[in-house]
């Protein structure tokens, strides 16, 4: 505890501002366990950037952990770029402080003699990855928390290329921002280097959104979408991208589409909660619309709901979602003939189904790391190959590559083209889905979050993966433990034969079991929230489609049975 005192009162001298050094004494005299769970430690760049709460500490999100972060990321782009007039994009989404922290972190840059161009409103994270390119910039900040809670926010950063940094540009980002002390931070601004960003690069985004997700679907004018934007900034692009489409019965939940960072209609922003898109799910049924589609804060996960069997509006999971996009996807380049470079990718916790659909299109399948990251990062290490489409189970989708990040705006388009196509030819996207099933197999998937906050929790969230990997189990529903996949050390071994084989993916925290049936249980800490999780797939031979409610019942028997036997 003292180290913590001593790290918290380093932040009591005169750089820092009179608000920040009043808190802190308060927090030394009246607070210390807050004190310490707001100095333990420093924030760390994970799957998704940097993310944590906002308010004064090392362990926080504030002007200082931001400031440092964008001085260490400018001289990083200094010395890379020796020669270079260097550019930088920033934009930022709804949440509190996003647009005064933004505003910090271009005064950063700009001090640093760093161009900046900053959008002077929110937009969402796939404009800003496309900007990063159409404005030929070396990098990319997005301020954004993504779907945490209100008192979340977060510093993503991009290359180039429009991706979010990887290899080695992320290890040596963040060997340069702690090596710094925060008085090393530049704050002094140049104004002459902060440009606001004008309306021609939302309307080149729009464009070339409306390229890439409209294949001309029959039956718009007879399908009725209900939109939310979940208090975001997909309200600044979505319904305009839908109208050039050609979709004009478009529904907005008015009372979540003004932007705001309380979040004040849901208990939490995320597409993935079916309570998230209740209101407009409600209004679905009220006037009988075909689709529902919310999207979160920065726009980049999309959850989609549609009339099942039963013609009730069922919210779909992210691995359905993915596996109806890239079956679409695939049709259409199959109808103007394959060239033999294409590939389709998503990530090793998500759905094995998408590897079956590429056996079957003749088509390359990549795998990745959980995170859109390294989606983006096959695009640029692969030049020769063509990106048709992918995601991942937490749902997130990228059409093409003109965005190199999930992209809830295309997808959005992509999957009223799907719906309303389905229903101009008699069926619907649920019943095509189940299409899928019969063809590429029945699978079936579960995600168990777990939420472990603080000091303590991140040490129970240790133990329990620890446990996971040190005592495997036996079997899983009756089925022989087969493989065991340890990321951590880049091994997978079959227990059975003691045969071993080397994943060539970088190393990371995640262990997979896959027993004789092809049942596959992954474990993981979430990169960017106190969280482990867990991910379930099954699957089963699905021979028509009517068997699939029997199917899918005892797949769902076979998944609760599975989450007993695991204490879940």
């Amino acid at each position: 505890m003292d180290s913590i005192t001593a790290t918290a009162q380093s932040w009591l001298t005169d750089f820092f501002d009179e608000g920040t050094k009043k808190e802190i004494r308060h927090l030394i005299e009246n607070d210390p366990e807050e004190l310490k769970d707001r100095f333990y430690k420093n924030l760390e760049f994970g799957t998704g950037g940097m993310r944590g709460v906002m308010g004064v500490g090392t362990n926080r999100i504030n002007k200082y952990t931001l400031g440092k972060s964008t001085q260490g990321l400018s001289n990083y782009l200094k010395r890379t770029y020796t020669d270079s007039d260097i550019r930088v994009a920033i934009a930022y989404d709804c949440r509190h402080n996003s647009d005064t922290l933004a505003k910090t972190v271009a005064e950063v840059f700009s001090a640093n003699g760093i161009r900046v161009y900053l959008f002077p409103e929110l937009r969402t994270t796939p404009e800003l990855s496309f900007a990063v390119r159409h404005l030929s910039c070396h990098a990319g900040i997005v301020l954004t928390a993504s779907h945490n809670p209100p008192e979340y926010n977060g510093y993503k950063v991009y290359w180039a290329d429009g991706g979010q940094i990887v290899p080695p540009q992320d290890g040596e980002i963040i060997a340069e921002i702690d090596s710094l002390s925060f008085e090393d931070i530049q704050f002094g601004s140049n104004a002459d280097l902060i440009h606001l960003i004008d309306k021609d690069v939302d309307e080149a985004f729009f464009e070339a959104s409306v390229a890439n997700g409209n294949f001309h679907a029959k039956g718009k004018d007879n399908f009725k979408i209900v939109f939310t934007s979940l208090h975001g900034t997909s309200i600044t692009a979505i319904p305009e991208v839908l109208k050039r489409a050609g979709y004009h019965n478009v529904t907005i939940i008015e009372e979540q589409a003004k932007p705001d960072g309380n979040f004040p209609t849901v208990k939490s922003p995320n597409p993935e909660e079916p309570e998230a898109l209740a209101m407009a799910i409600a209004k679905a049924e009220e006037i009988g619309a075909d689709m529902v589609v919310g999207t979160d804060p920065d726009s980049d996960r999309l959850g989609i709901a549609v009339r099942n069997l039963e013609g009730k509006i069922e919210l779909l999971n992210g691995n359905q979602t993915m596996v109806s996009m890239t079956k679409f996807l695939l049709d259409q380049y199959k109808k103007n003939g394959f060239k033999g470079n294409e590939f389709i990718a998503t990530t090793i916790v998500s759905t094995p189904m998408m590897e079956q659909m590429a056996k079957a299109y003749g088509v390359e399948f990549k795998t990745a790391l959980t995170g859109f990251k390294w989606i983006g990062k096959m695009i640029k290490d692969f030049p020769a190959s063509k990106f048709i489409g992918g995601g991942e189970e937490s749902f997130g989708y990228m059409v093409g590559d003109f965005v190199r990040d999930k992209d809830a705006v295309t997808s959005t388009l992509l999957a009223c083209e799907i719906a309303a196509n389905a229903k101009a030819n008699g069926s619907s996207f649920y019943k095509d889905l189940i299409d899928c099933y019969v063809q590429f197999g029945f699978y079936k998937e579960k995600l168990i979050s777990l939420t472990k906050k603080g000091i303590s929790g991140a040490e129970e969230i240790k133990q329990m993966l620890k446990d996971f990997k040190e005592n495997p189990v036996a079997s899983v529903q009756g089925s022989k433990l087969l493989w065991v996949e340890d990321y951590n050390t880049s091994m997978a071994k079959n227990v059975q034969t003691g045969e071993e084989r080397t994943i060539h993916l970088p190393k990371s925290n995640v262990l997979i079991y896959e027993t004789e049936d092809g049942t596959r249980i992954a474990a993981r800490p979430s990169g960017t929230e106190p969280k482990v999780k867990f991910y379930i797939s099954t699957n089963a031979k699905l021979d028509k489609a009517e068997d699939y409610k029997s199917v899918n019942s005892q797949l769902e028997t076979k998944i609760e049975g599975i989450l007993s036997e695991l204490n879940l």
